[in-house]
């Protein structure tokens, strides 16, 4: 739970790059520092009461300090924040809209959506029929086909276009988006032949290299999103003031959110683990147990870290919200889509039926070749996510796939 503890009581205490600011703190999990109250205690087995006495001690500093911390909290972009559009009426880009919309009544949130249908539908009843027809939107979100109108005076841009598409959408929509637009990236995934990330795509899909730039990841459900349950995630920048912006617009009672400046390594764990989720699936639908289970996402971290590391990424991103967490959630909770591909490859079924009978995009499938591409690239040996991509391109079933992990060289774990 490295997202939950962290008090900064002593400026010599290490910080991660990682940076929470109001309305709710952001600890990590690290010794206390010594305080008056509990330092001279001593924990005894035969003290119980004097156990419980420390421990309700150490719960309420933490109170106070994050009572503190919160009576200081800045609220001066949300305040100052007029219009938002989301690009894409898919699950991910309702919740997105939704949530902020509760922030600030006076909010104006639009979605940019390609379906007439779902237009109407966000319009005229405030539910999108087609991914959320059991929750109903604040009034506040509008939905709209005229990108001209949607993009008019917008503050912030949420874009949730998968990543195939993201090219050729941009492009059609470029002459409508203000150079200082902020856009805060939902989509995960790296494109194909290119192998770009939506960092790259973005500005050059746009023609302008200076686009502000956010990307927004970590173990977050749309549906539980909806349902405003506690979430935590995380929002990289290489411009740390626009980061803690963005910060300010989206943390809520319902969703923490940490900064980073880390965008590499946000971005191609986000790509990764969507490519792991199939393999965990897979397991699942092979019903080959727990030990296999654990032992493959255990060695898919390691291949994410691998290539994370190569290409620039911090190690401490590694083992935070936006890859660890995500993994957990990707890999071994049936909501995910991926996961969902892979468990019905393991059980069987052919990939182009798996893909026709579903109404979101698995953004793994198609990211799977990109991935073992940009391996080659940095020199760097995958075997799970390499065998995951031979299995979506019918080159190797999932059992044999697993023969031939079994009976690689037995190595020494670094």
């Amino acid at each position: 739970m490295t997202w939950l503890l962290e008090p900064p009581f002593h400026s010599h205490i290490r910080r991660s790059e990682y940076h929470f600011s109001a309305p709710l703190p952001r600890f990590r999990c690290s010794a206390l520092p010594p305080d008056p109250e509990t330092e001279s205690l001593v924990l005894s087995p035969d003290g119980p009461k004097e156990r419980r006495r420390i421990v309700r001690l150490a719960w309420e500093k933490l109170v106070r300090w994050s009572r503190s911390l919160r009576s200081t909290a800045k609220t001066d972009v949300l305040e100052r924040t007029n219009k938002i559009v989301v690009l894409g009426g898919g699950s991910f880009g309702t919740a997105m809209a939704a949530h902020v919309a509760t922030r600030k009544s006076q909010l104006e949130v639009n979605m940019l959506v390609r379906d007439h249908q779902v237009c109407q539908s966000i319009n005229e009843e405030h539910y999108n029929c087609k991914y959320f027809p059991q929750h109903k939107l604040p009034k506040n979100v509008i939905a709209t086909t005229d990108a001209k109108a949607a993009l008019l005076g917008a503050d912030f841009c949420f874009h949730a276009v998968p990543v195939q598409f993201s090219s050729s959408f941009l492009e059609e929509i470029a002459d409508y988006v203000d150079p200082g637009l902020p856009f805060i990236s939902l989509s995960k995934g790296l494109e194909l032949n290119t192998l770009r990330t939506m960092s790259q795509i973005i500005p050059k899909a746009l023609k302008n290299p200076r686009q502000p730039y956010v990307v927004l990841s970590g173990p977050s459900f749309a549906l539980e999103l909806m349902n405003e349950l506690p979430t935590a995630m995380v929002v990289a920048s290489k411009d740390k003031k626009m980061a803690n912006s963005v910060q300010q617009l989206m943390a809520s009672k319902n969703l923490r959110i940490n900064t980073s400046s880390d965008v590499t390594g946000v971005e191609i764990a986000g790509a990764l683990k969507n490519v792991l989720a199939i393999a965990a699936g897979i397991v699942e639908g092979l019903n080959l147990g727990n030990n296999s289970m654990a032992a493959l996402v255990s060695q898919g971290c390691s291949e994410i870290r691998w290539l994370a590391t190569k290409m620039g990424a911090k190690s401490t991103t590694l083992t935070g919200l936006s890859v660890t967490g995500d993994v957990m959630l990707t890999c071994f909770v049936s909501l995910s889509r991926n996961r969902t591909v892979g468990v019905r490859l393991g059980s069987g079924e052919k990939l182009d039926e798996i893909l026709s009978s579903m109404n979101q995009v698995a953004e793994g499938v198609a990211t799977a070749g990109a991935v073992i591409a940009l391996a080659q690239k940095y020199k760097v040996k995958m075997p799970v996510l390499t065998a995951v991509a031979r299995i979506i391109d019918n080159e190797l079933t999932p059992t044999k796939a697993v023969f031939e992990l079994m009976n690689l060289p037995q190595v020494e774990e670094v």
